[in-house]
């Protein structure tokens, strides 16, 4: 029976090493990549809508980014990108459509309801729920700032 100062001494040497610069760049480039595909959707609906508000432009270019990802997810592409740019693809607001289409997509074989419509939300609930809390806060903050 190992020590656990063994088992971890036997870990390190035969753990793989972490390229952790290489990972870090990738994600980046990819993460970035991502947003430049974003920006130039918006720009070219600014060009289509000349007379949209900036925000109009913003919901669009949103759901569009929603939409490709949730699309790249059900074709197996996403998912690709993911193991490849780590990080990178899971913060812009692609990885969101990905982590709510995925679990959708693996699940779907339990049924519509106590499949795709219970697992759906599993990854992204928690910071939907998060999120929400977060701006409830802020704005009461908000809100207690300007009352004074």
């Amino acid at each position: 029976m190992l020590s656990k100062t063994q088992y971890l001494e036997l870990d390190k040497r035969i753990a793989p090493k972490s390229k952790e610069g290489q990972t870090l760049w990738i994600a980046f480039l990819v993460g970035g990549a991502i947003c430049m595909i974003g920006q130039g959707i918006s720009d070219v609906f600014s060009l289509i809508l000349p007379n949209a508000d900036e925000k109009v432009i913003g919901q669009i270019t949103s759901t569009v980014m929603i939409f490709l990802g949730a699309l790249l997810t059900g074709i197996g592409v996403y998912d690709r990108i993911g193991k490849y740019a780590g990080g990178g693809s899971i913060i812009p607001i692609t990885g969101f459509a990905n982590s709510v289409v995925s679990p959708a997509m693996e699940y779907r074989s339990e049924g519509v309801v106590f499949g795709v419509m219970c697992k759906m939300f599993v990854i992204a609930g928690p910071i939907i729920v998060s999120g929400v809390t977060a701006a409830i806060g802020v704005g009461l903050i908000y809100w207690f700032i300007g009352v004074l």
